[in-house]
């Protein structure tokens, strides 16, 4: 993929210097692109990082049939590709990852590294040990995948839909809480380690859980008195939500999706739930400093400008790689880019692998509780938006805001609210029909009638 050159700068030679330096770099030697690395971490060098002429793909499938996946003894094991500077496989946990967040521009490599995360995952579970739930806005991305056994619920295409489904992985993390209190255990590792106590099987390691997520066991400790809660005698699944595009669903409810993203980051790891975010808009608005922080597993591709890399990443760099499947990818608890040439699976080889498991497994078997659970949610959701008399409940905290902004217009109460357009535009009309604000006015705004 490129070569590495580590100088160590002469005594008094600030590093500064030399990564001012990669445009003239780059032009000189006629690359592409140059990445500076001042310094190298862990080193006394200063790394110039310059794209080889011929690179070589990295298959998924040769990585899958290598001695180090075969020596992974993870939970939930994912490929990423291969270490560009150590050239060994790097292969992380899902279940300590335990939820990440992909950026890059368009054709750069996120898509095949969503279809590598999901079919790493299918050559080591099965449908009794992990399920899907897969949002597609695009309609086009995953659709691939809807005989897939291990689905949970079809393929979700409506972004409407997608906030009753993270509150349905929210109520589904809460009730999982409660039943590991009635076990006395801690987390899903813990109780399906107990479950296969009883059967025979050898016992898996737990996970540590983090304050938060203790603080969420002790809550659910609480209400299993007299709860009515079922302790299930079967293993607990995994659950992996894949959503493909978030710019989309941040579009049509932005504080709902944002909220659910937070909180199931937050405590929903200890439940087995896990969580994988893909854009191709690396902006604030889609990806907000709640998801962000929330989401300590970052993987960066190529962007147009150092400012989509700071949002991905928190620092540059992203902007020198050179595409196809190079990538930038933070691991969880560190601080340390690592820059990785993504494995790379073809439609066709997923297709196949879909086919097979469906011939083996059968057709899926979706829970129609959750479908349905996730279908009156959204239903719910939009009768929501009215009061008991029909009115928005929002109508008055909108009317405070253009009162103190002085302006009355649509797109103002979109950002400040964080609305979809037809809601902000009905807010707006009810509005105008209380006498407070005047008539459209083209694409100025409304006139304030009312002090």
């Amino acid at each position: 993929e490129f070569t590495r050159y580590e100088i160590k700068p002469a005594p008094g030679v600030r590093v500064e210097k030399i990564s001012n330096l990669s445009n003239n770099i780059a032009m000189n030697l006629e690359a592409e692109a140059v990445r500076i690395l001042a310094p190298v971490p862990g080193k006394g060098t200063v790394g110039i990082e310059i794209p080889n002429k011929n690179r070589k793909d990295v298959l998924l499938r040769e990585i899958i049939e290598s001695k180090a996946w075969a020596e992974a003894s993870m939970e939930l094991p994912v490929v990423l590709g291969v270490d560009s500077v150590t050239n060994k496989p790097v292969i992380q946990d899902l279940a300590k990852m335990p939820h990440a967040l992909i950026a890059g521009a368009t054709g750069q490599g996120k898509s095949v590294c969503i279809n590598a995360i999901i079919v790493s995952l299918l050559y080591r579970c099965t449908p009794q040990d992990l399920r899907f739930i897969m949002v597609d806005p695009k309609v086009v991305e995953l659709q691939i995948y809807n005989n897939l056994p291990h689905l949970l619920i079809p393929v979700e295409t409506d972004p409407k839909r997608v906030p009753a489904a993270l509150k349905w992985l929210i109520a589904e993390m809460s009730q999982r809480y409660k039943i590991f209190a009635k076990c006395g255990v801690k987390n899903i590792t813990g109780f399906n380690a107990k479950i296969a106590k009883e059967a025979g099987a050898p016992k898996q390691e737990e996970l540590a859980l983090s304050p938060d997520e203790l603080a969420a066991a002790a809550e659910a400790a609480e209400a299993v008195i007299d709860d009515g809660v079922r302790v299930q005698t079967e293993k607990l699944p995994y659950i992996v939500c894949i959503i493909d595009e978030m710019a989309d669903l941040m579009m049509v409810a932005a504080q709902d999706i944002e909220t659910s993203v937070a909180r199931i980051a937050q405590l929903a790891r200890a439940a087995g739930i896990h969580l994988v975010l893909a854009t191709q808009r690396p902006s604030t608005d889609v990806i907000t400093g709640l998801i962000k922080a929330n989401l300590p597993t970052r993987i960066g591709f190529k962007v147009s400008s150092q400012i989509d890399s700071r949002t991905i990443l928190d620092r540059g760099g992203a902007e020198t790689l050179v595409g196809r499947g190079d990538m930038l990818f933070v691991p969880p608890g560190s601080a340390t880019l690592n820059r990785v040439q993504g494995a790379f699976v073809g439609e066709q080889e997923v297709a196949a692998i879909v086919e097979f498991l469906a011939e083996k497994n059968g057709k899926p078997e979706f829970a129609q509780d959750v479908i349905k659970a996730i279908k009156d949610g959204a239903e719910g959701g939009e009768e929501g938006e009215e009061g008991e008399e029909g009115e928005d409940p929002l109508v008055a905290q909108s009317w405070a805001i253009i009162k103190e902004t002085r302006r009355a217009s649509v797109s103002m109460l979109q950002r400040r609210l964080k609305l979809g357009y037809n809601r902000a535009a009905r807010i707006m009309d009810v509005l105008h029909d209380k006498g407070y604000v005047g008539p459209e006015n083209g694409s100025s705004p409304r006139e304030i009638l009312v002090d």
